[in-house]
C-alpha cells in the first residue's frame, strides 16, 4: 500500500505549488484524513534543465538524484516531478528503487481519456513546451509510439512567442504571456491539431483547459494530478 507521495519540485516553485493545490482540489474527499499524505521537496537551485539539455551536460542531475533519494528516505514510495524537462534524466531516476511517474505517461493517459484510443494515425496532437522539450522530442517520441501524430510550433514561433512566454511566467509576469501562448495554440489548431498538450508545467499557470472552446487543452499538471490519484486508488 502506498503511504506517502513525494513531489520533486522547485522547477519552478510556482508550478510545484500549483500541482499540490490542484492535487488537493481534485482528490475526492469528505474529511482531512482522506487526502493523500504528501512531502514536497522544492529546490529552485537546480540548474536550468533546458540549458543543460541543449548543452548536452548533466548539471541538474546530482540535485535531482539527491531530491529523489531524500524523498525516499522520508518514506515516499511514489514520486512525481511536476517539471517536464527534468524527465530527460528519467532513465537515471529509474535506477533508484522507488516508483516514479513519468509525466508523459500521465499526459498520454489523459489524451486517451479525452480523445479515445487511437484508431488511425491521422489524429494530430499539438505540443507546447520549452525549446529543449520540443527539440529533443520528449513528447513526440512517446506519443508517436502510441500512434499519435505530433505537431509542434515552427522555430520562429518557438523563438518569438513560446519560450519568451515561459520565461515571463517564471518571472511572475504570467498575464503578459497569455496572448502569446494563445496565438501559438490557435496556429496549431489551424494546422489540424485535435488537442494541444501544455507540455511545460509553467504554461497551465496561465492557460486553463477551459480557455479554448474548439479543442481540448491537455494540462501536464492536471494529467499528473489525475494519474497520481489513480495510482493511490489502485493501491
Amino acid at each position: 500500500m502506498i503511504k506517502k507521495l513525494g513531489i520533486l519540485g522547485g522547477m519552478g516553485p510556482a508550478a510545484s505549488a500549483e500541482f499540490l493545490v490542484r492535487l488537493i482540489q481534485q482528490t475526492p474527499v469528505e474529511r482531512d484524513q482522506d487526502h493523500i499524505p504528501t512531502i514536497l521537496w522544492s529546490d529552485p537551485t537546480v540548474p536550468d534543465r533546458s540549458i543543460s539539455m541543449r548543452n548536452g551536460d548533466d548539471k541538474p542531475l546530482p540535485q535531482l538524484i539527491q531530491g529523489i533519494r531524500g524523498l525516499k528516505a522520508m518514506g515516499c514510495d511514489l514520486i512525481v516531478i511536476p517539471c517536464n524537462t527534468a524527465h530527460f534524466w528519467f532513465h537515471e531516476f529509474s535506477k533508484i528503487n522507488v516508483q516514479i511517474v513519468h509525466i508523459v505517461d500521465s499526459v498520454a493517459n489523459t489524451i486517451e481519456d479525452v480523445l479515445g484510443e487511437v484508431n488511425d494515425h491521422n489524429s494530430k496532437i499539438g505540443i507546447l513546451g520549452t525549446q529543449a522539450t520540443i527539440e529533443l522530442g520528449l513528447y513526440q517520441y512517446k506519443l508517436n509510439k502510441l500512434g499519435w501524430n505530433c505537431i509542434t510550433p515552427p522555430q520562429e514561433e518557438m523563438d518569438s512567442l513560446v519560450q519568451p512566454a515561459i520565461n515571463l511566467i517564471k518571472a511572475q509576469r504570467g498575464p503578459e504571456a497569455y496572448s502569446q501562448l494563445m496565438t501559438v495554440i490557435d496556429s496549431l489548431i489551424d494546422r489540424g491539431a485535435s488537442a494541444v498538450v501544455l507540455g511545460c508545467t509553467e504554461i497551465p499557470l496561465v492557460v486553463r483547459e477551459s480557455m479554448h472552446q474548439n479543442i481540448p487543452l491537455i494540462s501536464s499538471i492536471d494529467s499528473l494530478v489525475q494519474y497520481t490519484i489513480k495510482q493511490f486508488k489502485r493501491n
